[in-house]
């Protein structure tokens, strides 16, 4: 059975520290939905289902609605909501989005279709059983009778004296494990009943190695019916890097978001550098052990003994889940002749290379993955790793999006998804890297149906190849699209991709962009209290109460900097639109509106901003649009004011007195900003009296 992980998770490591990016990921949605709000009709009431109704006030168009529940619990807010699919956890639809009209639908299988041969599961009607009935399984019985959380009661049946492992076992026979509670606790909208019943179904998985638990692993779990997931790749390359780098970079990951990492290193000590990220994470960790298996030997010597060997070796390491590229079969290889790019994946390309040399009577031979499937899925069920299937023919640019090669595999990635099912082995897919935009939901509903709902994360995609050096945006617009329509996990791109190894700073970068399209598609999704934060920040925003707004930020010392590069006073305006433009302000004072009324957000009156903090310093000076003096004084708070007049009161900046009224906040806006009188602007009297 899954090792007894506490409920309440590793302790908190000084990186993932309350008011961290990742702390407030984390804790914004679960203030909000709190204990006690995980049933459906708590859910329903505090998160309404908007019913449609018209989106224009003559009611000539109607509202979309499909029954998905409101994102954001705020009463009084006037947006319908969320047009998705009404939510669906415990059937194969989980969180979706509407199809398009010609999109495959979900398949009718699930992890229950795919079970050890030994094993068998009766779905038994709710008028044969009582309570008395119902039993937990344990190992003399070999039998186990529960009810699901949507009432459906079944009786599994195992062999006798059989031990769980991994997670889909464990939830197999009805068994909620520590690992699962934890989940619970990370997803306040699911209940621990459902996490299972999702593991069950094989459309959730819990990647928590058994070894790795023993360390600081917080166990996580990536579904379409959870929030969406962002991983985050490293690794030492031949040319670049080392393992004290790379264990720095995992923290950085960790600290902006990443919910998983993967080890991609292909150079220097493979095995330290494995084993350090593993010894410092606190989140999921991901290795494709065939980088290893050829270090210090000619690729057509892989064989049985090393593959397995291998695979041996780092599940024993605490790897939570390893990519295998067994889906790239003999007859995929010529379809990739004509790409513009043939084959991007590393795995698939050195596998496709060792089929072309043991070639035999001018044919590829078997994928050596393949043929040895059910022995790896014997190793990985005996250490709890998760398969990553890897699609080793994705498309490596638009041109080649969608073909047969990419597709084809995808069907032999369905085949292995059931087959590791039977093994008792969690599994979730691999996607696709470069995809014209119109395509993408095509390309994630292929996979629901033919991969039976497992999750599906994907590397994007890329909605266009013309853009390197800000591929992180360009595959962060893919990746907002694939998870709205069934994508699990995101695999982020940072600015580094297609031209060399990202750096710390490139990590923050692609982090920040994938923890933006995670978030917009579960806000999308209605997923219940994803939108929770957006609001509270919007009602800082409308009160213009800096301060709040900041700490709200999920980049914190970014949103400061940039603000306080223009103007460093905390009042009534920004230097976007001065005070008199300022429609923000202009919205609160009309006494009619709520606008910037909210309880709890009164900015009072604005006091003295805090120094530059050394990230927020560093910031600017890397922008480089003030001069070095200028940013000593926003971080020394030195006294002067603009201009570098002198206020010898304290020693403080005229600007940043520790109170400024509004007759002086103008003052220091008059001698930095041009005045313009936007009232005519705005069709308002300069003496109109609702203002």
């Amino acid at each position: 059975m899954p090792s007894t992980t506490p409920t309440t998770g590793p302790t908190t490591p000084e990186h993932l520290a309350a008011g961290s990016p990742a702390w407030k990921a984390a804790s914004h949605t679960k203030a909000h939905l709190g204990e006690g709000l995980r049933s459906a009709a708590d859910l329903r009431d505090r998160y309404r289902v908007t019913t449609a109704g018209p989106a224009l006030p003559d009611g000539s168009v109607q509202l979309p609605m499909n029954g998905a529940f409101n994102p954001g619990h705020e009463p009084t807010a006037p947006t319908p909501g969320s047009f998705a699919l009404a939510p669906d956890v415990g059937g194969p639809l989980m969180f979706a989005s509407p199809d398009t009209p010609g999109m495959p639908a979900p398949s009718t299988k699930t992890a229950w279709d795919f079970l050890p041969d030994d094993w068998s599961c009766e779905v038994l009607p709710a008028s044969a059983c009582t309570g008395a009935t119902l039993r937990s399984w344990s190992p003399a019985s070999g039998e186990a009778i529960f009810k699901d959380a949507r009432g459906v009661i079944r009786r599994v049946t195992c062999p006798a004296d059989f031990r769980p492992i991994t997670q889909l076992e464990s939830a197999r026979l009805g068994i909620i494990t520590p690992e699962m509670e934890r989940v619970a606790q990370r997803e306040p909208h699911l209940t621990s009943e459902q996490i299972r019943d999702e593991i069950a179904a094989g459309r959730m998985i819990i990647p928590a190695n058994v070894h790795h638990l023993r360390h600081d692993l917080d166990p996580m779990c990536i579904g379409r019916a959870s929030k969406t997931k962002v991983y985050a790749n490293m690794g030492a390359s031949p040319v670049s890097s080392s393992t004290d780098e790379e264990v720095e970079k995992l923290q950085w990951a960790e600290k902006w978001g990443g919910d998983t990492v993967m080890d991609l290193s292909t150079g220097g000590d493979l095995d330290a550098c494995r084993e350090a990220i593993i010894q410092n994470s606190t989140v999921p960790i991901g290795t494709v052990p065939i980088y290893s298996m050829i270090i210090g030997r000619r690729l057509e010597d892989l064989d049985r003994d090393i593959i397995l060997h291998t695979v041996e070796h780092q599940a024993r390491q605490g790897v939570d889940y390893m990519t295998i590229h067994a889906g790239v079969r003999p007859e995929h290889i010529p379809l990739v002749k004509q790409r513009l790019i043939g084959i991007v994946s590393r795995g698939g390309s050195l596998l496709a290379k060792w089929m072309l040399v043991h070639a035999k009577e001018g044919k590829p031979a078997e994928n050596p993955m393949y043929d040895l499937w059910d022995d790896i899925c014997r190793v990985l069920r005996e250490h709890d790793v998760s398969f990553s299937i890897g699609d080793g023919l994705r498309p490596g640019g638009l041109a080649d999006a969608t073909d047969l090669a990419q597709l084809g595999e995808l069907q032999t990635i369905g085949e292995l998804t059931a087959r590791a099912w039977r093994h008792g082995v969690q599994v979730m897919v691999e996607g696709p890297g470069h995809v014209p935009f119109d395509q993408i939901e095509f390309n994630a509903k292929l996979q629901r149906t033919l991969c039976h709902g497992a999750p599906f994360y994907v590397l994007g995609p890329l909605v266009t190849d013309v853009f390197p050096g800000y591929d992180h945006i360009t595959s962060c617009i893919g990746a907002t699209a694939i998870a709205y329509h069934g994508a699990s996990m995101l695999c982020y791109v940072t600015p580094k991709e297609h031209l060399g190894l990202p750096k710390k700073g490139d990590v923050k970068e692609g982090c920040i962009a994938y923890k933006i399209a995670a978030h917009a598609a579960d806000v999308a999704l209605g997923i219940p209290g994803s939108r929770d934060w957006d609001d509270e920040l919007t009602k800082a925003r409308a009160a213009l109460n800096w301060k709040k707004h900041f700490e709200l930020a999920f980049d914190e010392d970014t949103a400061r900097a940039y603000h306080d590069e223009d103007l460093d006073v905390d009042t009534d305006f920004c230097a976007m639109c001065g005070h008199d433009w300022c429609s923000v302000r202009i919205s609160k004072e009309i006494q009619e509106f709520s606008s910037g009324k909210a309880e709890g957000f009164d900015r009072g009156k604005p006091v003295k901003s805090d120094a530059l903090t050394d990230e927020q310093r560093a910031i600017l000076e890397q922008r480089g649009y003030l001069k070095p003096e200028e940013i000593h004084k926003l971080a020394a708070k030195v006294k002067g004011k603009v201009e570098g007049t002198v206020d010898d009161e304290a020693g403080k900046a005229a600007c940043h007195s520790d109170y400024v009224d509004a007759d002086e906040a103008k003052q220091i806006q008059g001698e930095q900003l041009v005045q313009l009188n936007s009232l005519p602007a705005h069709g308002i009297a300069s003496d109109d009296r609702v203002i």
